[in-house]
C-alpha cells in the first residue's frame, strides 16, 4: 500500500496506519489491538525489496508502543525521530545509499592494489559523516582527499571530523570526476551500473573505481579484496 511512497515517508505512513488500527481496536482489548497492529506492520513491510527497510517498518510500531508505555508520551511523539532523520538525510539521498559508515580498517590493503603517486586526488563519493575519508587517509596518507555529500548537515559534520580533507555539499552524480585518480563508493547494488558508466566517461585511463561490498555486474575487477565478516572490496581500473 505504502511501498510506492518515497522513503522514509513509506515508513512514516506505515507506522501511522499501525497506530490508527491499534487505537481503533483498543476498546476490544489490548492484546487484540496489539496483535492486529503488529500484523499490519508486517504486511506493510513485506512489499519492500530491501531487508533493512522491512525491519524498520515491522519493528517501528511495537518499539514505539513499548517506549510510549514506559515514558507516557503520546503516540505521535515517536514519529519525531523519523522526521528528524528526514531533515538530516534528505529524500533524494535515500535514492542512493542510506547512511552506512565505512569500517575504519576496511581500506588498509587498498594501496597495494591501487597505487597512487603522492599528492594525487581521491574522492569519497557520498562521504556521509566522513568514515570513508578516515579509512582512505589510513590507506593514502599523502593523497589529496575530498568528499562530496548531498545532505548539508552530514557534509558539515564531515568537515568538522575531517579537517584535513575538502568536503563539498552537492550531487555526487553531477560532480565532474575527471580531476580524481581514484573514486571510492559505498553505495548499493542498484547504483553500481551508474557509477561504472560515470567512471568510464569521466576518469582518465589508468584511474581507479573502488566499491565496498557491491560489484559492478558483468565487469571483471582488477582485484577483489576479502575483508572480515564476509565483506569484500571491489577494485576496478579504467
Amino acid at each position: 500500500m505504502f511501498s510506492t511512497l518515497i522513503w522514509p515517508l513509506a515508513a512514516l505512513a506505515s507506522w501511522a496506519a499501525c497506530w490508527f488500527l491499534y487505537r481503533a481496536l483498543l476498546p476490544q482489548g489490548a492484546l487484540i489491538a496489539l496483535a492486529a497492529a503488529s500484523v499490519l506492520g508486517l504486511a506493510l513491510a513485506w512489499p519492500h525489496a530491501r531487508r533493512w527497510r522491512r525491519l524498520i517498518i515491522a519493528a517501528g510500531f511495537p518499539l514505539s508502543l513499548l517506549a510510549s508505555a514506559q515514558a507516557l508520551l503520546p503516540a505521535w511523539a515517536w514519529l519525531l525521530p523519523l522526521l528528524l532523520l528526514l531533515l538530516t538525510y534528505p529524500q533524494r539521498s535515500w535514492r542512493d545509499a542510506p547512511l552506512f559508515p565505512t569500517p575504519l580498517g576496511a581500506l588498509d590493503e587498498l594501496s597495494q592494489q591501487a597505487r597512487l603517486a603522492p599528492g594525487e586526488r581521491v574522492l569519497d563519493a557520498g562521504c556521509g559523516l566522513g568514515a570513508g575519508l578516515k579509512a582512505l587517509r589510513r590507506a593514502y596518507p599523502q593523497a589529496q582527499l575530498e568528499g562530496i555529500e548531498w545532505s548539508h548537515l552530514l557534509a558539515a559534520v564531515a568537515r568538522l571530523r575531517c579537517r584535513w580533507a575538502r568536503v563539498h555539499q552537492g550531487d555526487m552524480w553531477a560532480l565532474d570526476w575527471r580531476p580524481y585518480r581514484l573514486v571510492y563508493l559505498f553505495q548499493r547494488p542498484e547504483s553500481m551500473v551508474q557509477a561504472w558508466d560515470k567512471a568510464r566517461t569521466d576518469l582518465a585511463p589508468g584511474s581507479w573505481l573502488v566499491s565496498l561490498d557491491f560489484e559492478v555486474a558483468g565487469r571483471k575487477p582488477e582485484a577483489r579484496l576479502e575483508l572480515q565478516g564476509g565483506r569484500a572490496l571491489w577494485v576496478y581500473r579504467i
